[in-house]
């Protein structure tokens, strides 16, 4: 358990993407930001100069979204790791530090971790959810139907449907994968094997 008690009651607070890595932001938390986060899924701290509670994006409406909090080896300061929605900076940059919080190809993790989440909850109104009820046979035949969709559009010069297609391809795919068991991580490792 993090010993709050080592800074007279505060633990720093570094915050990192949950799903590029990317450190966004370094705080502090006391016991009771620490359990309000954790209560309530959105990343709370305490802020010294106004002797408070705060969670980031009460004002700016840039929340962030708790994915998991670990604490060090000493016990005394915290890595969490969320999902910002938005800019995180009050300078309106993607991280305390001027960094650009880069998406791209590590956005698909996140995305894997949603699917892999709707597969195990199962939400009522949820695409993702048809689709895993439907079975694997139904969901490779929309990967298939993607493909060939995909196919199509790239014999015209539309990038719009072309990359429309391609987004879809990807996602049923990916729901494929979950459903069999599988990440891109496993997909990963064939092709870094192939490429000795």
């Amino acid at each position: 358990m993090i010993d709050f008690a080592k800074m007279d009651g505060l633990a720093p607070a570094v915050v990192q993407d949950g799903a590029t890595g990317k450190v966004l932001m370094v705080a502090f938390m006391n016991e009771e930001a620490y359990k309000k986060t954790l209560e309530t899924k959105l990343v709370t701290f305490y802020s010294r100069t106004r002797q408070r509670l705060w969670t980031k994006g009460e004002e700016s409406g840039n929340f962030l979204d708790l994915v998991s909090i670990t604490e060090d080896c000493d016990h005394d300061t915290l890595l969490v790791k969320a999902r910002p929605r938005g800019v995180v900076c009050h300078t309106g940059a993607d991280t305390c530090f001027g960094e650009k919080n880069a998406s791209g190809i590590l956005f698909l993790d996140y995305l894997q971790d949603l699917i892999r989440t709707r597969k195990n909850e199962m939400p009522e109104g949820s695409y993702t959810t048809t689709l895993f009820t439907k079975g694997v046979n139904k969901i490779a035949q929309k990967v298939g139907e993607e493909a060939v969709e995909l196919v199509i559009e790239a014999k015209d010069n539309n990038e719009e449907l072309f990359l429309g297609e391609a987004a879809d391809l990807m996602f049923h795919y990916l729901v494929l994968l979950t459903q069999k068991g599988y990440t891109l991580a496993d997909v990963v490792q064939v092709l870094e094997k192939r490429h000795k």
